[in-house]
């Protein structure tokens, strides 16, 4: 899908690790809610609240899961789900655009 519709977006941005990562949060009807962001090139560590799945639109990076031995690389076009209450790190390769998906 690539716009969304009837939906509302929260002005104020998002901002982690000075800059390197911003999204905007994106609020459906339902209540439901993504974020849509930029990730430049660097290590980031993430906590989560809600079980969630990222979706690369563009770039490169190399994920740390909770539980799983190595690294996952991912490039445009693919995805990941990261459990609810848990810690992942990113090694983003190259300007990431992503979409992520709260799943509850």
């Amino acid at each position: 899908m690539s716009e969304f519709k009837n939906v509302t977006v929260v002005r104020e941005a998002n901002v982690y690790f000075n800059g390197g990562v911003t999204s905007r949060t994106v609020v459906f009807p339902d209540g439901t809610k993504k974020t849509l962001g930029i990730a430049h090139p660097g290590e980031y560590e993430f906590g989560t609240g809600a079980a969630e799945v990222m979706e690369i639109l563009a770039g490169e990076l190399d994920v740390k899961l909770p539980g799983k031995d190595g690294w996952l690389h991912i490039v445009g076009g693919e995805s990941f789900e990261v459990p609810a209450n848990s810690k992942f790190t990113m090694k983003v390769l190259a300007l990431t655009d992503y979409c992520c998906s709260f799943l509850g």
